[in-house]
């Protein structure tokens, strides 16, 4: 954190910037209240990147959208009922919000708006105290009702009024708590901690929609795992995620298994460590963590106590699958991440076969085409799997996945084997074998791919005559 000098003539030159000085001016010149708020304000002082401009006033959402128009290049008012409207202005998109207040009455998914008159009353029904400052414009003039700074200074969560009354206003809120432990690297006050607990069920009168936007911001932290530790340990996952407290299986006293829960955090830490170095500068992979969070979901309902007192998950890979598509459905995820997400932990145990013995190039291939596009998360995943104190033997794996991938590297130099495809086509198959559609091509077309598999390219010539062969075979 930065020192407040700091901090104020920061935000200073940020009052007198493009945007926030055109919006000051308009607003003054009408005779209505403006504050920058919240998030700009927050992190002003935390010296964190400002990516949002949120203003919030006295003036109606009609009376917004008429100050805005004159002085922006484009308006959106789909927040109007809300009391939100938002505009580019200079190249920067703002948001500016009527003073007010949202809660639940305690049934119903949707939250009841209220207009306030105050900007001090707007913000004590803000969710956190070090969200509820704002910097008053033009005048430069810093409003902390509740005290922020201090917490600010202390990284604590602390809501301006209870718990119990912010979180019944809108239960979302105990879901940020979570998340902003993860995003600020802060501690929840200990009231706040018992009120996530206590009023942890009412979160289900929030829309899934919502649920699904927290989570998503959650892993899109740089280093969530203080987040998820927070939405276990609250109970709270045992509502929207219960895959993952589940993962706390029975440990026992002669470590014949690791502790799953744990191992699963430390998978998530280092694949996030491998997107990064991979891929610098690249925004946060939803899909990768999601996979690197879930990947061992199926091991509670597989895991079977063998002889000797060994422990195994056979099969943890395909339940686990089907076990985040079911529960990622349900939080509402779109199509292509549920598929990616559940192909990845499908496939995540595939490479430790590579241990055991030379993979054939036909194996490698193989390896490849099942990954498809998601080919590079594999990697990563694979190797944030590995999660031994061994040195030994985490080494070996390591080396292991570098070979695989130089070889990997070298076959599709050769034979562009990310996108494999047999050596004759469709219409190709029906003009050699003389036959119409049907389900007898994509047998044919199923048999050359295989061929080309196992054995890379084959001349136009040689596939014709294996393709011959075959179809006499076949009727024979």
């Amino acid at each position: 954190m930065q020192s407040v000098q700091q901090s104020l003539e920061f935000l200073a030159k940020l009052a007198a910037s493009g945007p926030v000085a055109t919006l000051a001016e308009a607003f003054a010149s009408a005779g209505h209240e403006l504050a920058l708020v919240g998030g700009p304000v927050r992190d002003a002082f935390l010296g964190r990147p400002i990516t949002d401009l949120d203003f919030t006033t006295d003036a109606t959402p009609d009376e917004i959208l008429t100050l805005v128009t004159p002085i922006s290049q484009a308006q959106w008012d789909v927040g109007r009922a809300f009391g939100t409207i938002a505009a580019r202005i200079d190249g920067e998109t703002v948001e500016i919000t009527t003073y007010r207040s949202d809660s639940y009455d305690h049934t119903t998914r949707k939250p009841a708006v209220e207009f306030g008159d105050t900007l001090e009353g707007d913000l004590l029904r803000r969710d956190f105290t070090v969200n509820a400052m704002a910097l008053r414009l033009p005048e430069l003039v810093l409003v902390d009702p509740s005290d922020g700074m201090a917490d600010l200074v202390a990284g604590v969560l602390r809501t301006p009024g209870t718990p119990e009354v912010s979180f019944g206003d809108d239960p979302l809120r105990m879901l940020r708590a979570i998340r902003f432990t993860a995003q600020l690297d802060f501690t929840v006050s200990l009231d706040v901690a018992v009120a996530l607990t206590e009023m942890r069920d009412s979160i289900g009168i929030v829309s899934i929609e919502r649920v699904n936007d927290e989570l998503s911001k959650l892993l899109k932290t740089d280093a969530p795992r203080r987040g998820v530790e927070l939405l276990v340990e609250s109970g709270l996952a045992e509502i929207v995620l219960p895959e993952v407290p589940a993962l706390q299986l029975e440990s026992d006293e002669h470590h014949h298994h690791k502790d799953v829960y744990q191992h699963s955090l430390t998978v998530l830490d280092q694949a996030i460590d491998l997107e990064k170095s991979r891929h610098p500068g690249s925004p946060p992979d939803l899909v990768l963590r999601l996979a690197a969070l879930l990947h061992d979901i199926g091991k509670p309902a597989t895991k079977r106590n063998e002889p000797g007192g060994q422990v195994s998950f056979h099969h943890h890979d395909v339940v686990g699958s089907k076990f985040a598509k079911k529960r990622l459905r349900e939080l509402r995820f779109d199509n292509d991440t549920i598929a990616a997400v559940s192909r990845l932990i499908e496939l995540h145990l595939r490479f430790f076969g590579y241990t055991e013995g030379a993979w054939t190039d036909s194996a490698v291939r193989r390896y490849v085409r099942d990954a498809g596009d998601q080919l590079e998360r594999l990697h990563i995943l694979t190797r944030a799997d590995v999660t031994t104190r061994n040195r030994r033997k985490a080494d070996q794996l390591a080396f292991a996945y570098d070979d695989l991938e130089e070889r990997i590297a070298t076959l599709a130099a050769q034979e562009e084997i990310d996108s494999v495809r047999p050596d004759l086509n469709g219409e190709q198959i029906m003009s050699i074998l003389g036959i119409p559609p049907g389900r007898a091509v994509g047998e044919a077309y199923a048999y050359l791919l295989e061929v080309r598999l196992d054995e890379g390219p084959l001349s136009d010539e040689e596939a014709t005559r294996r393709l011959v062969d075959w179809w006499a075979a076949r009727q024979g």
